[in-house]
């Protein structure tokens, strides 16, 4: 099995089959990597446009140990939903909310490196709950 990553490499095992053995396993590296050319390119785009503000918001909610991973989870949708708002209406609402939470990711673990495992495992479930479908369907249109 193979995981997604942004930057379009391979690494390690799904953990209890997140995001489905059928979505990724039969998938050739080339659909993975063409996916992760276009993804990191939006995520380019809107890596300038997240305000400081709404990352070092996150970031306190990471820090706060006695949230939920539930609460968290509904804090990051919040501020993706937020951020999709102001994406222009050519873009997929779905494509524009995977890359913001991506980068929202990217930029949190910059911001406070101790904190990757929470926010990465926070991220993965968000995706999973919010956008599985979405990315079923975009690596089925790959494909054909």
């Amino acid at each position: 099995e193979v995981e997604l990553q942004t930057d379009g490499n391979r690494s390690g095992h799904l953990q209890n089959g997140e995001l489905g053995e059928s979505l990724l396993h039969p998938v050739n590296e080339e659909v993975i990597r063409i996916i992760a050319a276009q993804l990191a390119e939006i995520g380019d785009q809107f890596d300038k446009e997240i305000k400081a503000r709404v990352v070092n918001d996150l970031v306190q909610h990471f820090l706060n140990e006695n949230l939920s991973g539930e609460e968290i989870t509904r804090r990051m949708s919040e501020a993706v939903e937020g951020l999709a708002r102001a994406i222009p209406s050519d873009m997929e609402r779905e494509k524009a909310m995977l890359v913001l939470a991506m980068v929202l990711t990217k930029k949190i673990a910059n911001t406070m490196p101790s904190l990757l495992q929470r926010v990465f495992r926070t991220t993965v479930n968000y995706i999973s709950q919010q956008l599985h479908n979405y990315i079923v369907r975009m690596v089925s249109a790959v494909k054909q």
